[in-house]
């Protein structure tokens, strides 16, 4: 790594105090939300400083999720190839964007929302709340899942449930027709149907 100017040793120097202080930390845990707070950068090249870097004893991957403890709250792996046929999770997928699609296009000419729109394409599903915010729906194929972006709750992936007949957000079970349905009701004050 080369350093050209003062400067850049300065950040160097202050890089290798920050990091003294932080090996003192005893907890992983404590150490990922550090990271995550205060990259660690060098220069303007944007080339993060790997710990290793400053401590080869220091593995690459210490603040690893994957196979952290810390995460008791996620939900377990699933093997999405078992669950889903990938032709039936297409059939699935598809009918569920089309029907939402429709039902709130259907809704939009029963509100009065200055931006309301609806739009569908390579398999994204938008609706444009104007000032309200927007929502993002759409197939993610290799997990097998249909994700929403929405402005009331943020992020959230839903997978099919063969018992439920529904896309259920497995963190909190919540069934995405139910969650769009109450955040729209919510944002726009009126009911909607969307089964």
């Amino acid at each position: 790594m080369a350093l050209s100017s003062s400067s850049s040793w300065r950040k160097l120097i202050e890089v290798t105090t920050l990091w003294k202080s932080v090996k003192h930390f005893s907890s992983i845990h404590n150490l990922c939300s550090i990271q995550k707070q205060s990259p660690l950068i060098l220069s303007d090249s944007h080339h993060f400083l790997e710990p290793s870097i400053l401590n080869p004893d220091v593995s690459r991957s210490f603040c690893s999720r994957a196979s952290s403890n810390f995460d008791q709250q996620g939900p377990a792996a699933i093997d999405y190839s078992s669950l889903l046929h990938p032709d039936e999770y297409q059939r699935l997928a598809d009918s569920t964007l089309h029907d939402l699609q429709d039902r709130l296009e259907e809704y939009g000419d029963s509100v009065d929302i200055d931006g309301f729109d609806v739009d569908y394409a390579n398999e994204v599903l938008t609706l444009k709340l104007g000032t309200l915010g927007t929502y993002v729906i759409n197939k993610q194929t290799p997990n097998r899942q249909i994700w929403m972006s929405s402005p009331v709750s943020g992020p959230s992936r839903y997978d099919w449930d063969q018992s439920a007949q529904a896309w259920i957000y497995r963190r909190t079970k919540a069934n995405l027709h139910d969650v769009l349905q109450k955040e729209m009701e919510q944002l726009c004050g009126q009911p909607i149907s969307l089964r």
